[in-house]
């Protein structure tokens, strides 16, 4: 495996953590991470014929959008649609026989599992794997048909640590080997396979170097083997982790000093909602000084609607998680970024949920309690007075009918334009109705989302 000579060092990584962990770090470790380039380059000569070498992409949207040239590594097109297939296929072949025959066990949010359950086909192993309820159809039904008769699916707790708690009680109770998804030297060097073919790939297309890889971030696993290989080989290459804002347990344990359990994780972006870091891929970022990006759900999903109107990617949310960081992080003019298109496994029947979030984030969906008089003409009164013309009611609901006076609706309301909002609460002021913005912090918000 042949890579292009290494640029001098970069300057040292700034670490940007996020709000909102407990406080006190759980099992935290601070040595070495035992994993190297060398335990990467293994890893990729035994998964070679098993994951493929997808393809690197040149993406004019992103390249235009930004003022750099943004290649995509397209992960989303291994045999089980993600990255996750590295990791356990390069984990699962060093099993001993006997732990062979005791089987495997694991924990997974959908694509862990269909990477343990093809590695299962293949080497013949009989594997049980543990989901959360929140484990899109579309992943389930995909591991039973990768796995067939080697796997066997269990649905347990209503988030991935808790299905991994589980796992891991069944595995040792069964004396069965356990292959985490994240947090393990073999796993982590299987995923950094992903950073070698990148290099290889940019050099061959462009004879350089990447200046800047984003990499999704769930548990770290891929994170960390990328900065383990690059470190050695090519650390030059500046590596940022992108977090999901509603699930950012990274960065949260780089805040703290170590890994911290939050107390409330968002679900929605299921391949990287985990509610803590794992203790090897916190000791890697650590100790490479990773920089995190935490992006917003709802920017992830403009994103999942970008790539598969205009590039004709199906990406499932963590798919698009590092594509949606840029904007945040601002390429310098002509910077040479990659992004991992980390996953493709997206259910057709969430499309109207991530609709509806990406127009929320973008401030062009809003909610609103509107008190209307009881009395003929007044929904067209707010029609023509306080709806601008390329404004649209989506929503339109009577709450309860408190008097005769009055008549309390639920308005949704979709604008033509996001900077027409002031105007339309203006309108609303001036309006004789009594209207109270649904803010989107309010519990009552998650009914309508």
């Amino acid at each position: 495996m042949t890579t292009p000579p290494a640029p001098p060092a970069a300057a040292s990584r700034a670490t940007d953590p996020s709000a909102g962990a407990a406080p006190r770090p759980t099992g935290a470790t601070s040595r070495p991470a035992p994993v190297t380039a060398a335990d990467v380059e293994a890893a990729a000569s035994r998964i070679e014929g098993v994951a493929h070498r997808t393809p690197l992409q040149r993406c004019a949207r992103l390249s235009d959008a930004h003022g750099a040239e943004v290649w995509l590594k397209r992960e989303d097109l291994q045999p089980v649609r993600s990255y996750k297939l590295r990791g356990a296929y390069n984990l699962i072949s060093q099993l001993s026989d006997a732990e062979r025959a005791s089987g495997v066990v694991c924990a997974s949010a959908g694509n862990h599992g269909q990477g343990v359950a093809l590695a299962c086909a293949e080497l013949r192993i009989r594997g049980q794997i543990y989901v959360p309820s929140t484990t899109p159809r579309q992943k389930r039904d995909r591991m039973l048909q990768i796995g067939g008769e080697y796997v066997e699916l269990v649905v347990r707790g209503d988030t991935y640590d808790e299905a991994s708690a589980h796992a891991k009680r069944d595995a040792e109770a069964r004396g069965a080997a356990i292959v985490p998804a994240f947090d393990d030297p073999r796993t982590i060097a299987g995923q950094g396979t992903v950073a070698v073919e990148i290099i290889e790939q940019f050099a061959e297309a462009t004879g350089a170097l990447p200046d800047t890889l984003l990499v999704p971030v769930g548990g770290g696993g891929l994170l960390a083997g990328c900065l383990a290989w690059l470190a050695e080989r090519h650390p030059g290459v500046r590596v940022l982790g992108v977090e999901p804002a509603g699930a950012a347990c990274l960065s949260a344990a780089l805040d703290a000093g170590g890994p911290v359990e939050l107390k409330k994780i968002d679900t929605f972006v299921d391949g990287a909602a985990v509610r803590r870091a794992g203790d090897i891929t916190f000791a890697l970022a650590r100790a490479h000084a990773a920089r995190i990006v935490t992006v917003p759900e709802g920017r992830i999903c403009s994103e999942m609607l970008a790539l598969y109107q205009t590039d004709g990617i199906i990406a499932e949310p963590a798919g698009a998680l590092a594509n949606a960081a840029l904007g945040l992080y601002k390429p310098r003019p002509g910077e040479r970024v990659v992004a991992i298109v980390s996953g493709g496994n997206n259910d057709v029947s969430r499309y109207s949920e991530i609709v509806e979030r990406s127009l929320v984030y973008e401030g062009r969906k809003h909610y609103f309690l509107v008190n209307f008089p009881q009395e003929p003409g007044a929904l067209r009164r707010f029609l023509d007075e306080v709806l601008g013309p390329d404004d649209d009611i989506t929503l339109f609901e009577y709450v309860k009918r408190s008097n005769r006076e009055l008549g309390p609706a639920l308005v949704g309301i979709e604008l033509g334009d996001p900077r027409d909002y002031a105007a339309l609460i203006a309108r609303m002021d001036a309006s004789p109705m009594t209207v109270e913005v649904v803010s989107p912090d309010s519990p009552f918000y998650r009914f309508l989302v």
